[in-house]
Formats: C-alpha cells, sequence, structure tokens
C-alpha cells in the first residue's frame, strides 16, 4: 500500500505527460518535414546538375561531329566550363572506350557501369559511385547519342559541399513556429493541468469530509463546465445516499440477506419488495407452479393468512398484528407469518423450521430413552433393597441381593460414563488430550482383556496392522474404538466366531481400517440405524446380553473426532463388517 502511494507521488503529472507527448510528436513531425525538405533540395541539386553534365555530352557530341581531333575538342571544351577536374568518356555500343581524357591506360569495357546500363534504356542517366579505374567518387551522367554514350563527370566531394547547404530561412522559419507551438501548448496544457489537479484534490480530500462543502474555481471552458457537473452530481448523490442510508440497512438485514422467504405488499397487495426464497418455499407447499410473491397467498394451505388479512383490514388499529401459522408439507414444516401494519400494508415470511423441529423430536426421544435406560436399573436396584429391608433373609439371600444391587449400580455407573463422554464427544472436544498411541499395543492389551468372554463363546481374533502403526490422537478414544467393536462381537455375533482386525490400506494422512466377523449379522433394515444412540437391534435379548446401547454412537463419535468416517455392512449369517478410517495426527 505505501509502495502504491509512494509511486502516485512520484509519477509525472498528467498535465506534463500530455505537454512533452503532444510536443514531441510535432518535434517529429518537423524533423520529417526538415529531413524530407532537405532530400528534396538535394534531389533538385543532383537533377540540376545532372542536366548541366547532360548539356555537356550533347555540346561534346556536337563538337565531335565537326572535329576529327576528339582530344583537342575535349581539351578545349575543358577549359571553356567552369567545373574543374571534368572527366570526358565516350563508349562505343559495344562497351569499348572510345575516348577517355584521365589517359589510364587499358580500360575495361563500360558497358556493365550503371549510368551506362541506364543510359542505354532511359537515353539519360546519372549515378553517384566511385570509379573502378582510380577509386575516386564522382558524379556521373551518361547520355545516349546514336548508339554512343558520351558521359561527363566531376568529383563528387564539391558537390555534396554545395548541396548540404539548406535554406537557412527555412531553418528560422521551423524554430519559429516550433517555438509558437511550445508556447501554445505550454498555455493550454496548464489550464487542463489546474483542472485536472483541482478535482484530483476533490477525489483526495472531500470524501473524507463530505459535510464540508469546498468552493473550486475552473477554467471558462468546455473541461471546467465537465468538472464543475462531476462535483455536482457528486454533492446530488451524496446527498441522495444519506437520505436512503438507513431504508438500504433495514432492507440488508431483514430482506437481502435474509434465510426466511420474505415479501412486502402494498395495502392493495401488490409487491413492493420480495427474495427468491419466498417463491422457492410457496412452491414447495403449493401443488400448483407459483411465479411470482403476489401468487402466495392464492395457495390453500395459507388460509389462516388470508382469513387474517380480510377481518384485520377492516378495523382501525394503533399497533402493528401478527398471525402465524405452521404447515407440514412434502417432508418439511414451514412456518407462515404475517405482519400486518397500521397502514394496511403488510409482509410475509415463510421459514422453513424442518430442522428444528427434528431437532425437538430428536432430543425428546433421548430424554424418553435415557429415562427408559435409567428406569431399568433403579427399578432393579429398589427391588432388591426393598426385600432387603422387608424381609429377614439368610446371609445368603442377602449376599446374592447385594451382589445384584452392585451390579445394577455398575450398570447405571457405565450408562452414566457413556452418556458424558457422548456429551464431551460432541460439545467439547477440544479438551480431549492427544498423545501418540501404538494401535499394536492397544490392540494387544484389548485381545487380553476380552480374552476370557471369548474363550467362553469360542471366539478368536486375528490383527493385521502395520509394524509401528501410531497415531496422534487420545488414546481414551482410540481404546474405545475398538473395545466397543470386540464388546459389540462378543455380545451380539454368537458361539464360535472368528474376529479380523485389517488395516487395508495406508496413505500420507489415514490409517484404512475393516472390522469383521462371521457371525449372526444384522438385518438390512436396521444395518443404517445401529450408530444411533440407544438403537437395539433386538430389544430383548440386548438387555439380557448387557451395555447401554450406545457402544456404536461413541465408536462413531470417536472416529468423528479422528478426522475419519465409518459405515457398516451385513449379511444375515455371514456376519458383520465396519470400515473406518482414523488420521494418522489430528
Amino acid at each position: 500500500m505505501h509502495a502504491q502511494e509512494r509511486m502516485r507521488q512520484s509519477r509525472i503529472p498528467f498535465s506534463q505527460r500530455l505537454f512533452w507527448s503532444v510536443f514531441f510528436i510535432f518535434l517529429g513531425f518537423t524533423a520529417c518535414v526538415f529531413v524530407f525538405q532537405y532530400q528534396r533540395e538535394v534531389d533538385f541539386s543532383r537533377e540540376k546538375l545532372n542536366s548541366v553534365l547532360s548539356s555537356y555530352n550533347y555540346q561534346l557530341h556536337y563538337r565531335v561531329q565537326h572535329n576529327s581531333d576528339i582530344n583537342a575538342v575535349v581539351q578545349e571544351f575543358v577549359k571553356e566550363i567552369p567545373e574543374h577536374g571534368l572527366r570526358v568518356t565516350i563508349i562505343t555500343p559495344t562497351g569499348e572506350v572510345l575516348f577517355d581524357n584521365t589517359n589510364s591506360g587499358i580500360i575495361d569495357n563500360h558497358n556493365n557501369r550503371s549510368e551506362v546500363l541506364k543510359a542505354r534504356q532511359m537515353m539519360n542517366a546519372f549515378a553517384i559511385r566511385s570509379s573502378e579505374t582510380d577509386g575516386l567518387e564522382y558524379f556521373y551522367s551518361a547520355n545516349n547519342i546514336e548508339g554512343y554514350i558520351y558521359r561527363c563527370a566531376i568529383p563528387y566531394s564539391p558537390f555534396i559541399k554545395s548541396t548540404l547547404k539548406v535554406n537557412q530561412e527555412f531553418i528560422y522559419f521551423m524554430a519559429l513556429m516550433l517555438l509558437i507551438f511550445f508556447i501554445v501548448l505550454s498555455r493550454y496544457t496548464f489550464s487542463i493541468g489546474q483542472t485536472i489537479a483541482k478535482l484530483k484534490y476533490f477525489s483526495q480530500n472531500v470524501p473524507k469530509n463530505p459535510e464540508k462543502e469546498i468552493e473550486f474555481n475552473f477554467p471558462n471552458d468546455e473541461l471546467g463546465d465537465i468538472a464543475q457537473h462531476i462535483i455536482k452530481l457528486y454533492r446530488r448523490q451524496q446527498k441522495a445516499k444519506n437520505e436512503l442510508a438507513l431504508e438500504r440497512e433495514k432492507l440488508i438485514k431483514h430482506f437481502q440477506y435474509s434465510k426466511e422467504g420474505f415479501a412486502m405488499f402494498t395495502e392493495e397487495g401488490v409487491e413492493i419488495l420480495s427474495n427468491i426464497q419466498l417463491i422457492q418455499f410457496a412452491n414447495v407447499l403449493s401443488n400448483n407452479a407459483v411465479h411470482s410473491a403476489e401468487e402466495v397467498l392464492d395457495i390453500p394451505e395459507l388460509d389462516p393468512i388470508r382469513t387474517f388479512l380480510a377481518e384485520k383490514t377492516q378495523t382501525a388499529r394503533v399497533k402493528a398484528l401478527r398471525q402465524t401459522a405452521t404447515i407440514n408439507k412434502s417432508g418439511k414444516t414451514f412456518l407462515v407469518e404475517c405482519l400486518l401494519f397500521q397502514n394496511n400494508s403488510y409482509e410475509i415470511s415463510i421459514s422453513d423450521i424442518t430442522r428444528q423441529e427434528e431437532e425437538y423430536q430428536m432430543k425428546r426421544q433421548l430424554t424418553q430413552n435415557i429415562a427408559h435406560e435409567l428406569k431399568t436399573p433403579v427399578s432393579s436396584i429398589q427391588g432388591y433393597l426393598e426385600t432387603l429391608i422387608y424381609n429377614h433373609l439368610s446371609d445368603d439371600k442377602r449376599k446374592f441381593f447385594i451382589e445384584r444391587c452392585y451390579s445394577q449400580c455398575q450398570r447405571l455407573t457405565d450408562l452414566l460414563k457413556d452418556i458424558s463422554l457422548l456429551n464431551r464427544l460432541e460439545g467439547a472436544a477440544d479438551m480431549f488430550e492427544l498423545t501418540d498411541v501404538n494401535l499394536n499395543q492397544l490392540l494387544s492389551e484389548i485381545e487380553k482383556e476380552c480374552a476370557q468372554q471369548m474363550d467362553a463363546k469360542g471366539i478368536t481374533s486375528e490383527v493385521h496392522l502395520p509394524a509401528n502403526a501410531m497415531i496422534h490422537g487420545n488414546e481414551s478414544l482410540l481404546y474405545s474404538i475398538f473395545r466397543n467393536l470386540y464388546d459389540n462381537t462378543i455380545a451380539y455375533a454368537g458361539e464360535n466366531v472368528h474376529i479380523n482386525v485389517n488395516c487395508y490400506k495406508e496413505d500420507n494422512k489415514y490409517y484404512y481400517f475393516s472390522f469383521s466377523d462371521n457371525g449372526a449379522g444384522i438385518p438390512e433394515e436396521h444395518i443404517n440405524r445401529i450408530f444411533e444412540r440407544f438403537y437395539r437391534v433386538d430389544k430383548g435379548r440386548s438387555r439380557k446380553a448387557g451395555g447401554t446401547g450406545l457402544g456404536l454412537s461413541i465408536v462413531k463419535n470417536s472416529v468423528l473426532f479422528h478426522r475419519g468416517q465409518i459405515s457398516a455392512k451385513s449379511t444375515p449369517g455371514q456376519g458383520v463388517t465396519f470400515l473406518f478410517t482414523l488420521k494418522k495426527k489430528i
């Protein structure tokens, strides 16, 4: 953020960037005009020089026709012309040099010279190049006269000096135009810069203190008018924004972000505002498609709301009235509320309270189950104690009844302990201590603890785990997972059953377990409910087998605590398999 602010402060102002951009564009244009004019003068000078040398060629041809002594003719001609160092060459149609006043000795065929080639095609040509004879640079002008090439050439250096002399008046004119443009551009960009600077100041400072009105004097031009208009629009918008702030806040809180269906209507029942949730809930309640909020009151299930509005809109009121209705439809429960205001406008809201109803029913059922589970051991203890109090019993019978009381107290203690554990798992999971737990050692201890019960029923166990299976979790909950699964199998699988505990997969994060037996199994209609609290497949046999009915619920919640998932599958007569995952480190 600071870096961006520094960049904004260090950047070149827009007016300066505009000025220099336009100035350099004009400067480039001026340079192009200057170069074009310079090249034009150079070309003109070359054409002029070519014209002079071409006239020399024709004069030489005329004199040669009247005097057979070519050398004498050329010498006399060279003396007459003002140019110094004139080189004269006469070339035959075959390209042989008939005459050259440089006396260079043997000279090769000249038909390959550029000016000669062009002259044979176009009758007249000129070229600027180095001589292949003496290596000097010449300006050559060649004319094709009756098949012979008459060529005059002068050294090019003096010509260059003369052609590079640009017209001084033109330079002064261009410099003056550049200066005028600089002054005019500076004036206008300065004006633009002032307007932009004021707008920038307005945008940066006025929003911080919108209550303070600052007057700005902009230039009397179109840009100044636009800037004034922008400021007026901003202040008008700020005023409207402040006036709508309270209504906007109300709409945001009670309408746009509402999880319930909501709509407001005029006294005539015309929709003012509504949200999509209202239409969605209305289509669940209605047997026919509902396309608008105004159609909601046509739903037969909302007859109590229609009756309420019909009655209450005919009477004068000093306060708003409310009417509610609870509707069950398509497996869901909806609460419909209507609020009628003093001016007979009203609003309707529809809330999905299915979950609340389900939670209420679950809590009610859980309370009943707990009461029922507690009632059995308490009644037994009460009966045993009444027998001990009101009857004279022998010592053996007293001991028997006291032991039965103790057994029921132990069962009651286990039940309360399991309920407490489940409540902690659901409400205070962060209170469990985490340590490194060796699963091989844990299962070995559980097998030893269950050995007597397993031997009594002929149950065998086989464990397949990685050599050093470690989990960073809660040791007590990990113990509860495997111990409850063992106890569940011992209690309900039957006799001569084999238990197989297998870690069938491992990755960087999870262990994947299967806990299976080949016992009695569980009917299909019960398999999806065995993890519910107090759910029993065979209520009579389960109570005789002992247990609290919370074992598998504790298993599921302990697995969830360790960031895993659990499921069960079973075929009656072929056993049960529990599949679950445990995260290595939580």
